[in-house]
């Protein structure tokens, strides 16, 4: 009778083996947070005027936080375009928070201010961006691109509250507020036009 030349467990082994890369590995499933609804405050807004009053006291301070921050925009930049066009926004901003003071006497309101954090932290990041740049063409990029994340915000802003406007028939504020929103857009698109021409270029040497 022939003897079996194979090896005893061998087979076990391979069998084994096989069934090992078979089997995926088991995967520590994530563990989720489950979403809760945010509890409302004592004072939050209950109607869309309400809202609405909200956002003008809180583009009320970002205007006059801006007022502040463009000087120092303005002394760190040293392309001759990209200082005029910070000056004279300057001058505008100054008109936005009047028009802002308008706005609320229409509504028969003192005007007020309220803190606005997304205006703070883009303050503060525009800051940062010119502690971080040597001071020319690098600096200059910078400060374009922390003025035109403020532009895009007011813009955003401007164009909810004149919606807004719009729905509570605050016609006076409404036309206040879309001539506002023009000239951050025009801003936004002279600061876009400097940085194109020959700036961003120059920042890459």
């Amino acid at each position: 009778m022939a003897t079996s030349t194979k090896t005893p467990g061998k087979k076990t082994a391979t069998s084994s083996r096989a069934r090992s890369a078979s089997t995926p590995a088991k995967k520590t499933a994530a563990v989720k947070t489950p979403a809760r609804k945010v509890p409302a405050k004592k004072d939050a807004a209950k109607e869309l005027k309400d809202l609405f009053e909200d956002g003008l006291k809180d583009i009320y301070w970002a205007e006059k936080a801006l007022t502040k921050a463009l000087p120092k925009m303005e002394k760190n930049a040293e392309d001759k375009g990209l200082k005029k066009a910070i000056s004279s926004h300057l001058a505008e901003t100054e008109n936005h928070v009047k028009r802002l003071e308008e706005c609320f006497a229409a509504l028969g309101k003192k005007a007020q201010a309220k803190k606005c954090d997304a205006m703070q932290g883009l303050l503060d990041e525009g800051k940062s961006i010119m502690e971080e740049t040597q001071p020319g063409s690098v600096r200059d990029a910078g400060i374009i691109a922390a003025s035109q994340k403020v532009e895009h915000y007011e813009i955003a802003t401007y164009g909810t509250l004149a919606a807004y406007a719009k729905v509570l028939k605050q016609t006076k504020c409404l036309k206040i507020l879309l001539k506002t929103l023009e000239e951050e857009k025009k801003c936004d698109e002279l600061l876009t036009s400097i940085a194109d021409t020959a700036l961003n270029k120059k920042a890459m040497k």
